[in-house]
């Protein structure tokens, strides 16, 4: 039974100096493979060095994340495009639109997010789409872009049932649960029950969203199976049948085809 975390940040400086002895962790706890989804000009070196530090063990994605947008965002969108022709990437990502914390930068996250979009068709990767206050947004550009031609994951999907039935009819889309369903005031469970686990993906999120029994902590890799645990017991599931769906959506999501399905 192999575990897949779709949505991991483990190259970020929280972890510093323990990444090695992370991935240990992870690797003993049935994890076989972390999807790394970049955030922004100033993290590319960082991922890049784990995922050259373990090759067939992280996955990076090449991205411009909403909140790092600001008055340099064309820069900084030039510079992140300038790598996707200097190595393999699974993913776009992590990209979207964030208006939890500042609008300012509203018409610009758009633009970015967009522009992003449109790589992704012309290189046939997914994307790993953050969303915060924002689903009207996001829907608007992917329908504007292509929502047919696009494949992707709405990371860390925190979503109502009006927004989870949105994403349904996006065929080419998958959500990522993370630790947000074992909150004891999360009704996720309730929601997500109303769709099929065969649109379900796993992630952490680390060092963000610790599940429970954790949550307040730095989350880390292995923690993803507590989540993994609450969408079995969503789905009425056992936890072999879970880790194995879910596995074999991300790996047809994100094309990652030297992995066995279980």
């Amino acid at each position: 039974m192999k575990l897949i975390d779709t949505h991991n940040h483990l190259y970020l400086e929280d972890f510093d100096p323990e990444q090695d002895q992370l991935v240990t962790a992870a690797k003993k706890s049935g994890i076989d493979t972390l999807l790394l989804p970049n955030v922004d000009t100033t993290t590319i070196g960082r991922m890049h060095d784990l995922c050259d530090r373990y090759p067939d063990f992280t996955y990076p994605m090449m991205g411009l994340h909403p909140t790092s947008v600001n008055e340099h965002y064309a820069k900084n969108l030039k510079e992140t495009e300038s790598w996707l022709g200097k190595r393999a990437y699974c993913g776009i990502g992590e990209i979207g639109i964030d208006l939890y914390w500042d609008k300012t930068y509203l018409k610009e996250q758009k633009e970015v997010f967009e522009e992003q979009l449109k790589w992704s068709i012309d290189l046939n990767l997914p994307v790993a789409i953050h969303t915060r206050d924002a689903y009207p947004e996001v829907f608007n550009s992917l329908y504007k872009v292509g929502a047919d031609t696009l494949t992707g994951v709405f990371h860390s999907f925190t979503g109502n049932e009006a927004e989870l039935e949105e994403i349904k009819k996006l065929k080419n889309f998958k959500i990522g649960i993370n630790g947000v369903i074992t909150f004891k005031n999360s009704k996720l469970s309730e929601i997500i029950r109303q769709t099929d686990i065969r649109k379900i993906v796993l992630e952490t999120d680390a060092p963000y969203l610790a599940p429970v029994p954790y949550r307040g902590r730095r989350n880390e890799p292995a923690y993803i199976w507590k989540t993994a645990e609450k969408v079995a017991l969503t789905y009425g599931l056992t936890l072999e049948e879970t880790v194995e769906t879910t596995r074999i959506n991300a790996l047809k999501l994100f094309k990652i085809e030297n992995k066995p399905i279980s």
